[in-house]
C-alpha cells in the first residue's frame, strides 16, 4: 500500500533525528536504514533528505564531518547535537499527541486510557 506523501512529510525530520540519535550516519546510509526499518514504507530520495539535513545543520540540530570510507571515497557524516536531542524529544512528544488524537477520531471519538479506547 502506498502512503500519501503529505503524511510522510510530517514525520521525516523526526525519523532522521531518531536515526542520528542511534549513531552518526551519512545520507545514503540514512535512506537505506529508514527503508529497512520501515519495511520500505519510507523510501526517501536524496532530494528529500539533503534539504532536511541542511536545514537541521543550519539550525544547529546536527553537525557534519567528513571521513574517508574503506573504498577511499570521502563521506559526509551527520551527528546529532544536544540541541538536536532536545528537538527530537519535542518532535517525539508532538507525534505522540498528534497520533493519539488521530487514533481517537478514527476509533469513534472516545478517549484513550491505558492504550484502550474508552467511550
Amino acid at each position: 500500500m502506498s502512503i500519501d506523501k503529505s503524511l510522510l512529510a510530517g514525520s521525516t525530520t523526526t525519523l532522521i533525528l531518531k536515526l542520528l540519535e542511534e549513531k552518526d550516519m551519512y545520507g545514503y546510509q540514512m535512506i537505506e536504514t529508514l527503508a529497512q526499518k520501515s519495511d520500505d514504507t519510507f523510501n526517501l530520495k536524496a532530494g528529500t533528505l539533503y534539504p532536511i539535513l541542511h536545514n537541521l545543520e543550519n539550525n544547529g540540530a546536527v553537525e557534519s564531518y567528513e571521513e574517508e570510507a574503506d573504498n577511499g571515497r570521502i563521506r559526509k557524516y551527520y551527528h546529532l547535537t544536544s540541541k538536536g536531542k532536545k528537538l527530537l524529544q519535542e518532535k517525539h512528544q508532538e507525534w505522540i499527541t498528534y497520533s493519539s488524537a488521530v487514533n481517537r477520531i478514527l476509533n469513534g471519538g472516545g478517549k484513550l486510557c491505558s492504550n484502550h479506547l474508552m467511550k
